[in-house]
């Protein structure tokens, strides 16, 4: 019986934390970008009319001061071409009042010694019939009493007005030239302009309503698109991709959603290889070392037997493992560190290395003089797998020969690493996926060479050539010994251009 395993006494155990779920707005996306377009365009358009009217109103009142100094002007002309012609003041200005045409929103009035005489539509009648509106008679004494010779009015009968006197002397009495300018009917032709322009506002914000609506729903086709993605993918199916059209921002977005999937995918790829190679190559281990441990014997001569073989069981799982975490780790960034190194120092390291895998004839046949860009660490080891597979294959005193040179020139210059041993061979069969996981390669009913291994270490050759942007391969005749290498990008220094772009480009896979 097993007893559960519970918290020590004063030690409270937190329930882990919760996610907070995130609540979905009350307004859908769309309707909310419709409804900021339409508000900052009704906002836009308000301030534009307010604006506007004013600015129009402003015109207003500027026209009528600038009807009214033009005609004070041409009155001061007239007075100056008829100095001597007139001696009546009130004759000079029926004369002057006579020539003159004026609109409906225009007074034009003459007085003599403080009393009007006549307007430009004919005599003054001593009532405010001749002025037109109520109060006309007592407002035009007011403004020939006044000092000024300008000023406005607020509030008429008739509206909001701006006049201007021009006083002058004819023989013994005083005269003035009064002008008067109401300015109600323009002011409420603005604002009838202004209603105009805001109906249609009105259908201008209608119509563009519609177009955001439109916009918006082709703006948020795409981030609908993620969504429909992300609903359907599920941990066995990530396969799903969001189209994408175009080149924009949102785009962006469905091209970086892609690569996440990309990257989640591969993950996921790689834990399940891991999982699925795992399971393959462990479930017979440790079928073997439960099938000896339930039959260990009493007898101290087959109990060690025993422990001999499930240690050994042990350690090839513990082989197995570690190559497995190699592998999977083979799709991590950071798997390969790109630094410079001497080509001629790694390849005598790894010869002096490689003698200590087993009782052979060792040589060094060649050795590559430059530098190449690559990881040292991961490149020796490569090299010494191809080693150790090469002694596995071969007896004490066979020969193997291990050699490295530079092929091609320029940006096309690649850094060949490569072991020769006199073992049995390769199979053409078994050359084209030697380098697959599991693989297990040799001559046919050959159990004493390659096939005691765990089927990983050309896959780990492999998987260190690819991150270098290499390859791995195999040359080989069944029966007459077999070479295996690793090729690297190794631009020659003097093309600088072509070589920093390929080291960056490996360097890459580290950040």
């Amino acid at each position: 019986m097993t007893d559960a395993i519970t918290a020590p006494i004063g030690i409270v155990q937190e329930d882990p934390p919760r996610r907070r779920s995130l609540r979905p707005r009350a307004m859908p996306a769309r309707w909310r970008i419709t409804a900021w377009i339409i508000v900052s365009t009704v906002f836009t358009l308000l301030a534009v009319g307010l604006m506007g009217r004013s600015i129009f109103l402003s015109s207003v009142d500027q026209d009528a001061n600038v009807d009214i100094e033009q005609e004070a002007q041409e009155f001061l002309r007239f007075l100056e071409d008829s100095s001597t012609e007139f001696t009546s003041a009130e004759g000079l200005l029926q004369e002057y009042l006579d020539r003159q045409s004026v609109h409906s929103n225009e007074i034009i009035l003459g007085a003599v010694d403080g009393a009007p005489v006549a307007t430009a539509n004919g005599l003054v009648e001593g009532s405010d019939a001749s002025l037109g509106f109520a109060g006309g008679q007592t407002l035009v004494l007011q403004m020939l009493d006044l000092e000024e010779n300008a000023g406005v009015v607020e509030s008429t009968a008739a509206g909001p007005l701006r006049w201007g006197r021009v006083d002058f002397t004819a023989g013994d009495a005083q005269g003035a030239l009064l002008v008067l300018q109401f300015t109600e009917a323009p002011r409420a032709a603005v604002d009838q302009s202004v209603v105009t322009i805001a109906w249609v506002a009105l259908a201008g914000i209608l119509l563009s309503s519609g177009v955001a609506w439109l916009v918006a729903g082709q703006i948020l086709a795409p981030i609908r698109a993620v969504h429909r993605v992300a609903r359907e993918i599920n941990e066995h199916d990530l396969t799903a991709r969001v189209p994408v059209n175009g080149t924009d921002d949102i785009a962006a977005v469905a091209i970086t959603f892609n690569q996440m999937l990309d990257r989640l995918e591969d993950v996921y790829a790689t834990q399940q290889r891991f999982v699925d190679d795992a399971g393959h190559e462990l479930r017979t281990p440790i079928t073997i070392v439960r099938g000896h441990l339930e039959l260990l014997s009493e007898d101290q001569d087959e109990r060690r037997e025993t422990l001999r073989l499930v240690s050994g069981e042990l350690d090839r799982m513990t082989r197995i493992v570690t190559d497995l975490l190699v592998l999977a780790r083979a799709q991590q960034p950071d798997f390969v560190r790109i630094a410079g190194c001497d080509a001629a120092t790694l390849t005598l390291d790894i010869e002096a290395k490689a003698q200590a895998l087993g009782d052979r004839r060792w040589q060094l046949m060649e050795v590559a003089e430059g530098h190449a860009s690559c990881d040292p660490q991961r490149i020796t080891q490569a090299v010494l797998q191809l080693s150790a597979n090469a002694v596995q294959v071969t007896e004490p005193g066979d020969r193997i020969r291990i050699g490295s040179r530079f092929d091609g020139e320029g940006a096309q210059r690649r850094l060949r690493l490569w072991v020769q041993d006199e073992g049995p061979g390769v199979a053409s069969a078994d050359a084209a996926r030697i380098f697959e996981r599991f693989v297990r390669g040799g001559a046919p009913g050959d159990t004493a060479g390659p096939r005691r291994g765990s089927g990983l270490g050309l896959a780990i050759v492999r998987a260190i050539a690819d991150a270098h942007g290499g390859s791995a391969w195999v040359d080989s005749v069944l029966g007459e010994g077999a070479t295996f290498g690793i090729d690297i990008p190794a631009p020659d220094s003097t093309d600088a251009g072509e070589a920093n772009v390929i080291i960056e480009s490996l360097s890459g896979k580290d950040a």
